[in-house]
């Protein structure tokens, strides 16, 4: 059994395509804007139709979980991140970023997307404090570290690079664009 925390379930074991699209669908209706679904299911097409779906719906397809003869499949719902303007200053891209992990440098990577998007995939030594857990989290970090944001496009890392420095971190970069073109070492669960 995995625990990767969900928004929300949808239980879909036991119907074939294209009823666990159609049960999907309705269910992503009902969550926030970045929020993830897990959908159960038994069809063993519905890991290609859930990805297809997702990607031409605007949604992100996270992963599948194979559990026995269900596999779970983890949504998240499309949000404006990708449109949302950039307003912290400090800014460091995948690259730059990728050398200094190479360097032994002492730093900090703080990982802000939902539970499960880390848990698919993540930057080997980063920590998830996902955006809406960072505040109650403050403790865990060191205000003179060097600290990188990372989220998937480099907007919800922005809001949080923003509520670091408020909170008196001094030495906050963003990184853009984030997990979404990382190309360097990652873990997690494979897709």
């Amino acid at each position: 059994m995995d625990n990767i925390k969900a928004n929300g379930i949808l239980d879909a074991k036991g119907l074939a395509c294209p009823m666990p699209i159609v049960k999907t669908k309705k269910a992503m209706n009902n969550l926030d804007a970045g929020q993830v679904l897990k959908v159960q299911a038994t069809d063993k097409g519905s890991k290609a139709d859930m990805k297809a779906w997702a990607e031409s719906a605007g949604h992100q397809y996270l992963g599948t979980i194979a559990a026995g003869e269900v596999l779970n499949h983890y949504l998240r719902k499309s949000s404006d991140e990708d449109a949302t303007e950039k307003k912290h200053p400090n800014v460091i891209n995948n690259e730059d970023l990728e050398q200094i992990l190479g360097s032994n440098e002492n730093i900090v990577i703080i990982d802000v997307r939902e539970a499960a998007e880390y848990a698919f995939n993540h930057i080997l030594s980063a920590i998830s404090i996902p955006l809406g857990e960072l505040e109650d989290r403050l403790n865990e970090l060191n205000k003179q570290d060097q600290i990188f944001v990372v989220c998937r496009t480099g907007n919800r890392s922005d809001l949080a690079a923003q509520k670091l420095t408020k909170k008196g971190f001094t030495n906050v970069m963003n990184v853009v664009p984030g997990m979404n073109q990382w190309t360097g070492k990652t873990t997690g669960i494979h897709k």
